[in-house]
């Protein structure tokens, strides 16, 4: 046990220490070349190595990395395989080559010569390839072997049981194979005699439907329709005979604009152009106009001022007079006595007799409502014959009568259109009429130099906005005080005297 470990321990020292006279042997040469970059002498500088103690076999053992000298001599062991010698040793004319150029020489070079880069990196090693298993079936000399023999590994690896293998019954098995098979017989001698199944002629009928009817814009069929005709899902182009249910979750479907959004709510124009006496320079018709146009408006402010003045006046009839207050005071005092006496009592409605009809009664009564029926029917039969004989007056009623609805039907779409240019009631509010802006002959300016503004801007869009319905009739919010003001002296206030 001991001399087996000392000798592998020093067969392994010698491989490392060939290893490692290789390796610098190699790294002493300048020209060597690697097939690997990390042995590549251009490469990054090794790291420091750390200083241990190889004095006893153990750490000899555990520390010593000979992983650089395996991989340099494996690196040579790749190239000599390869390439059949090391590339730093190979001349330049096996690597490279001059070329000149030459068309003519190019010209009647072989097209199917090989390239020079191809013929240089063919394998010309002397070292023979492992086989894979199986023997070449060409000799050197180009005659050809005997068929290619397996591996004897293969060959005593064959199973030689004379016993066959258990059939899997139900691996050759198919579900109502026998159904399925007469079903496929007798579809083939429906084929045969022209006649198609059901469902293939179906699909046929709705291809040729969704191919007549691609020009039709018809409206889309349910998604539970069988006859609905055929579209791609994956088109970029929204189909016209998909259902309203994928056009919606594909978002393809643009949601329905409201009716109501299509009106205007106003008939009126967002700038109304001002009166022509609102010129800076009007003319003398045209700015009397705007002052009657003014002056009307004031007598109907004065107007509504009077009359609820009116309305909230004290009546004249309920002044206090001497006459009434000396009334009021004698009132209850003097006692009016009544000549006429004591009368009786006489209810408005007298109740019904008690007294029970007889039956000679009652038939006189059912007589009589029977022979007013009679007499109803009779007048009316007669009153219908006598229509027959005014039709033309009854037409002309009828025209006058229609003529009548339509002249009510134009008065109430005029209405209607007027009520349209007007403000409506959107809120709590009502829409007031702003002030007109106009000047009097007196304050009129003959230059713009002098003009004074009349109104605002801003005011006049708000109340225009206000006016064609957009937005309903505000006004200001009044301020509340939450709390009272408190008054306080300060104390530099107490300290000033006078």
């Amino acid at each position: 046990m001991c001399r087996s470990r000392f000798a592998s321990s020093f067969f392994l020292r010698c491989e490392m220490a060939s290893g490692t006279r290789k390796g610098s042997m190699a790294a002493s040469r300048g020209g060597f070349l690697s097939f690997k970059t990390d042995l590549d002498s251009s490469g990054p500088k090794n790291k420091r190595k750390k200083r241990l103690n190889k004095n006893k076999k153990k750490s000899w053992n555990k520390h010593s990395d000979v992983h650089d000298v395996e991989e340099f001599l494996e690196d040579v062991r790749l190239q000599e395989r390869t390439l059949g010698g090391l590339i730093s040793e190979k001349p330049d004319d096996n690597l490279f080559f001059v070329d000149a150029g030459d068309e003519r020489r190019d010209s009647k070079l072989d097209k199917d010569k090989p390239l020079q880069v191809d013929v240089i990196l063919q394998p010309d090693s002397r070292i023979p390839t492992p086989t894979d298993g199986l023997v070449s079936s060409e000799k050197p000399d180009g005659s050809r072997r005997r068929k290619d023999k397996p591996l004897r590994i293969d060959l005593i690896l064959q199973p030689d049981s004379r016993v066959p293998a258990p059939k899997d019954v139900l691996a050759h098995q198919i579900p109502n194979a026998k159904k399925l098979r007469l079903i496929a017989q007798r579809a083939q001698q429906l084929e045969a005699h022209g006649v198609v199944p059901r469902r293939q002629r179906l699909l046929q009928a709705r291809l040729q439907r969704s191919l007549a009817g691609k020009g039709k814009t018809n409206k889309p069929a349910a998604n539970n329709d069988p006859q609905r005709g055929f579209y791609d899902l994956w088109s970029g182009a929204v189909p016209e005979t998909a259902d309203p249910w994928y056009l919606q979750q594909t978002k393809k479907m643009l949601v329905k604009r409201p009716a109501r959004l299509n009106v205007k709510p106003s008939t009126l124009p967002a700038v109304e152009v001002p009166a022509p006496g609102a010129s800076y320079n009007p003319d003398f018709l045209s700015h009397q106009a705007l002052l009657l146009q003014g002056h009307e408006i004031e007598l109907k402010k004065q107007k509504a001022e009077l009359r609820l003045e009116r309305q909230l006046a004290f009546p004249k009839e309920q002044i206090a007079t001497r006459e009434s207050a000396f009334q009021e005071e004698v009132e209850g005092l003097i006692e009016e006595s009544d000549d006429e006496g004591p009368h009786e009592y006489t209810p408005l409605y007298q109740a019904a007799s008690g007294e029970k009809k007889t039956e000679r009664q009652r038939k006189w009564e059912r007589q009589l409502r029977e022979r007013e029926k009679r007499w109803k029917a009779l007048r009316q039969a007669r009153d219908r014959q006598q229509q027959l004989f005014r039709l033309r007056s009854l037409k002309a009623e009828v025209l006058q009568q229609e003529e009548t609805t339509g002249r009510r039907q134009e008065a109430r779409r005029a209405k209607k259109l007027e009520e349209e240019s007007l403000p409506r009631r959107l809120g709590k509010l009502k829409y007031q009429e702003p002030d007109l802006d106009l000047q009097l002959s007196s304050e009129m300016a003959g230059s713009l130099r002098r003009l004074k503004p009349e109104g605002s801007i801003l005011k006049d869009r708000f109340k225009s906005l206000q006016k064609r319905n957009l937005i309903e009739p505000r006004e200001r919010a009044k301020f509340v005080r939450k709390h009272k003001l408190k008054y306080v002296e300060k104390r530099a206030f107490k300290e000033v005297t006078v």
